[in-house]
């Protein structure tokens, strides 16, 4: 029998650019058991962002962090009102359950991102290991603050008896 792949949620770190626009009060991951680890992420954005860009940097572990595959912009705001690119759409779809933020601009006051986990139905095949989602949050053109969301990706191949 061969197990599906799955993913380990391992750490996250956020960090803010601009307190005068965004202050960020929980971020961090909970236990549930040795397999299931949850992202709790909860901010407020103190005036009303219409320009939203998300810069999203896709890193392997492999002596340091390496860029792998994907380092690009996304128009959050035009993103939210079409889902119009294919790697954002995959985060989208990963996060839309559990999220606040899933209205179009503009995005002030309270959001959050509670109780995500991966079940075993990650969406894209990768090669076991570690590696790092960086999302930095750009508004007007400015850093204001990053998500940094560490997980282990495992196929377990082997044969179970």
């Amino acid at each position: 029998m061969v197990e599906a792949p799955h993913v380990k949620l391992t750490n996250v770190v956020c960090e803010v650019y601009n307190k005068s626009w965004v202050a960020v009060h929980y971020c961090r991951l909970k236990a549930y058991s040795r397999n299931k680890t949850s992202l709790h992420i909860n901010a407020t954005v103190f005036e009303p962002a219409n320009n939203i860009s998300v810069r999203i940097k896709f890193m392997k572990k492999a002596n340091g962090y390496k860029p792998f595959l994907y380092d690009f912009v996304v128009d959050g705001c035009q993103f939210m009102r079409r889902r119009n690119h294919p790697v954002a759409k995959i985060i989208w779809n990963l996060i839309k359950d559990v999220s606040t933020v899933n209205h179009s601009c503009p995005y002030v006051g309270y959001q959050a991102i509670s109780d995500f986990y991966v079940i075993n139905n990650f969406p894209v095949v990768l090669p076991s290991g570690d590696y790092l989602l960086m999302l930095t949050w750009i508004f007007y053109g400015k850093r204001q603050f990053a998500t940094n969301v560490y997980f282990r990706f495992v196929e377990d191949l082997a044969p179970k008896h």
